[in-house]
C-alpha cells in the first residue's frame, strides 16, 4: 500500500507494500522488457487520454477516474496513458514570452488525487505531459507554446518549473509508471497549424527534459511518436530520438535518453508502413535494445483483424505491450466495450504478464 503525507507543500507517497509484491512494484527495464518487482509485465494497456478536455486544474472529475479505473482493472488492463495537459490552456502558467512559471495549486490537487486513485485500482500511469496540441493555432496560447520551446532559456523554465516539480513530486509513488514527454511531436515538426518547429528544438527539449527526469528520479521516460518508421527508426537511420541525437542537444549526458520506445498506429499508416502487430519491433524499424510498446491503436482492431487478434499477435511479435485507443470513447476509434474483449482475453491466458505475483 501506499501513503499520502504532505511535506512542504508537496505530496509524497511512502511505500509500505510487502517487499514479496511484483504487481503495483516500480516498473522497471531488464533488457527489451519491464519487469514489476522481479517478474515480467506486458502492458495490457490501453489509453484515458481525458474526460474533460485539459481537467486537471480544470472540470477534474474524481468520482468518475475512479470508476473507469475499476472498470479497466476488471477488464484486465494493467496500464493506461492520461495526458495530464491536453493544450496548455489551463493549470500551467506562462508568460506571453513563453516562460513557464509553474503550475497551479488546483492542478497538483487534482493530479495527487489521480495519482491515490490508480494506487486504489490499481492501474499505472503513463502521464502525457504536453501534446502537439498546445501548438496548435486552435488553442488559445499557442503563440506562447510556441515560443517556448524555441528559446533555450524557456525549454530550461519549462523543465525546472513543470518537468522536475512533477516527477519530484511523484516520484516514490510506483503508480506512475513514466513519462511520456510529447505526444506525437512530429507533428509540431510537420503541420503548419503547429508552427513546423524543427527537430532540433524538439529534440532540445525531449533531451533535456529525459535529463532532468532521470537526475530526479527512477521514473521511465518515453515520448510518443505518430510516424515512427519515419522518425523513429534505426532501420532507415530516422531516429530523432536515439541516445546520441538526444545526448547531442545535452552535452553527451548519458541521462538524456528515452528508456523505451512508444510508436502510435492506425490504419492509415499501414500503407506505408505494414502492421506493427504482425511484425517484430526490428522488422518495422525499431531499434531492437530497447522495450517497444504500441502506445495508441484503434481499440476497435486494426484493418482485417479483431483487436483479439492485435494485442496477442503484438506479444508474440516481440511487443512489450499495447494501449488501445480510447478506453472512453473520446473519438470515433472505439471504447471499452471494444477494446475489453481483448485485454481479457489476454489477462485470461497470460495473468502472470500482467498481474504479476511472486
Amino acid at each position: 500500500m501506499l501513503v499520502l503525507t504532505c511535506i512542504g507543500g508537496f505530496a509524497a507517497f511512502a511505500s509500505v507494500e510487502s517487499a514479496s509484491a511484483a504487481f503495483g512494484d516500480r516498473i522497471t527495464i531488464a533488457g527489451t522488457e519491464f519487469r514489476a518487482g522481479a517478474d515480467r509485465i506486458w502492458i495490457n494497456g490501453a489509453n484515458t487520454p481525458w474526460r474533460n478536455w485539459n481537467e486537471f486544474g480544470g472540470r477534474y472529475d474524481p468520482v468518475w477516474w475512479d470508476k473507469h479505473f475499476q472498470e479497466l482493472h476488471d477488464s484486465g488492463i494493467n496500464a493506461t496513458r492520461v495526458w495530464i495537459s491536453c493544450s496548455g490552456d489551463a493549470s500551467i502558467n506562462m508568460d506571453s514570452s513563453g516562460y513557464v512559471s509553474g503550475c497551479t495549486p488546483a492542478f497538483w490537487n487534482d493530479v495527487d488525487s489521480l495519482l491515490q486513485i490508480a494506487e486504489k485500482r490499481r492501474v499505472y500511469i503513463m502521464a502525457t505531459l504536453i501534446s502537439f496540441d498546445h501548438f496548435s493555432d486552435n488553442h488559445t496560447n499557442y503563440l506562447g507554446w510556441r515560443k517556448m520551446i524555441t528559446s533555450s532559456s524557456n525549454v530550461d523554465s519549462m523543465v525546472n518549473n513543470y518537468v522536475v516539480p512533477f516527477v519530484t513530486r511523484y516520484k516514490d509513488n510506483p503508480w506512475l509508471w513514466c513519462v511520456d514527454l510529447c505526444n506525437e511531436p512530429d507533428w509540431i515538426n510537420e503541420n503548419a497549424k503547429c508552427g513546423k518547429i524543427s527537430w532540433d528544438h524538439l529534440q532540445t527539449y525531449i533531451a533535456r527534459a529525459a535529463k532532468a527526469i532521470h537526475a530526479h528520479s527512477k521514473v521511465l521516460v518515453t515520448t510518443g511518436i505518430a510516424m515512427a518508421p519515419k522518425y523513429n527508426s534505426s532501420a532507415r537511420r530516422t531516429n530523432v530520438v536515439s541516445d546520441s541525437a538526444l545526448q547531442a542537444r545535452a552535452d553527451g549526458d548519458a541521462g538524456a535518453r528515452l528508456d523505451f520506445y512508444s510508436p502510435h498506429h492506425y490504419d492509415w499508416m499501414e500503407p506505408m508502413f505494414g502492421n506493427p502487430f504482425y511484425m517484430s519491433p526490428a522488422a518495422y524499424g525499431m531499434e531492437a535494445t530497447k522495450p517497444v510498446v504500441i502506445g495508441e491503436c484503434p481499440a476497435k482492431g486494426t484493418k482485417g483483424h479483431t483487436i483479439v487478434q492485435d494485442y496477442e499477435n503484438g506479444y508474440r511479435n516481440g511487443w512489450q505491450g499495447a494501449m488501445g485507443w480510447s478506453s472512453n470513447g473520446v473519438d470515433s476509434n472505439g471504447d471499452l466495450k471494444n477494446l475489453g474483449p481483448a485485454t481479457r482475453d489476454f489477462r485470461d491466458n497470460h495473468a502472470r504478464l500482467v498481474f504479476p505475483q511472486p
